[in-house]
């Protein structure tokens, strides 16, 4: 990052938020289903290790899957450990939405209209009744048939949100004025407005992503690192380590020091709450 570029970041960052000494951590925004991007991320991080302190953790954020070509890949991946740190896979929407399928047909009304037929495509089902709203039965018994038990087992597995030192790591975000205890799964997963709107203290300094943004929006309550990855060939990861922050970006960063600004969350207001 350039110097130019890091200071605006400071800028928007809460002073007082740090990570106990001894630990990394990287922090990834949503993959919707770039197994491209996830791969050069890891060839990113693993470079990134040289200097390292004893202990990194890489959180992702949710949403592996939908929109991009390779859910498939990234859940065989993730399910098998294959990353160049321990990690800890936190669940977002649409992954919530990909379990829910399992159990219940009617699901892919919804979900096909914001990524999900795109994994099942991957998994090899043929979608061509399903985009005509039609054969949802089938299509769930042939997706319950061909989900590795491992990808079914990683998915159900992930938690809703995790906590390190003056950081809280969620999908979406969360309810102001409520407890991190108190949150609903409905809000981790789901939030959009009233999180993104809200300028004041939460608990800790909260880093989320479902948002989508040109590149990472940083206030002095909290980061959104979804940068689209599906549609702008952007993933993007936080590195977190004492009271230091700093990216790594892995695809196409076309933003310059002279172009680089955070958006506001007005840009986001009229996308689809499935996003």
């Amino acid at each position: 990052m350039s110097r130019s570029l890091a200071k605006m970041f400071e800028r928007g960052r809460a002073a007082s938020a740090a990570l106990s000494s001894g630990l990394r951590i990287y922090a990834v925004g949503d993959i919707h289903g770039r197994m491209d991007l996830l791969d050069e991320l890891a060839s990113l991080i693993q470079a990134d290790l040289v200097d390292a302190p004893k202990e990194t953790l890489t959180i992702f954020l949710g949403d592996y899957i939908d929109r991009g070509p390779g859910s498939y890949g990234i859940l065989e991946r993730l399910s098998t450990g294959d990353f160049p740190t321990a990690f800890l896979a936190l669940r977002g929407n649409h992954e919530e939405m990909a379990l829910k399928f399992l159990e219940d047909e009617s699901v892919l009304e919804g979900w096909r209209k914001f990524g999900g037929l795109e994994t099942l495509h991957s998994y090899g089902l043929d979608v061509g009744d399903a985009m005509r709203g039609k054969g949802f039965g089938a299509a769930r018994e042939k997706f319950v048939e061909r989900l590795p038990h491992r990808h079914r087992a990683f998915l159900e597995e992930t938690p809703l949100s995790a906590s390190y030192g003056d950081y809280f790591f969620c999908h979406a975000g969360v309810r102001p004025g409520v407890s991190f205890e108190r949150q609903t799964a409905e809000d981790l997963l789901w939030i959009r407005d009233d999180f993104l709107k809200f300028a004041g203290a939460h608990q800790k300094f909260v880093v989320h992503g479902h948002s989508p943004v040109h590149v990472p929006d940083a206030k002095s309550n909290r980061i959104n690192l979804d940068t689209g990855a599906f549609a702008t060939s952007l993933l993007t990861a936080l590195v977190l380590e004492n009271a230091d922050r700093r990216f790594l970006f892995a695809g196409n960063l076309r933003a310059t020091s002279a172009d680089f600004r955070f958006p506001t969350h007005r840009q986001d207001a009229a996308r689809a709450r499935a996003s």
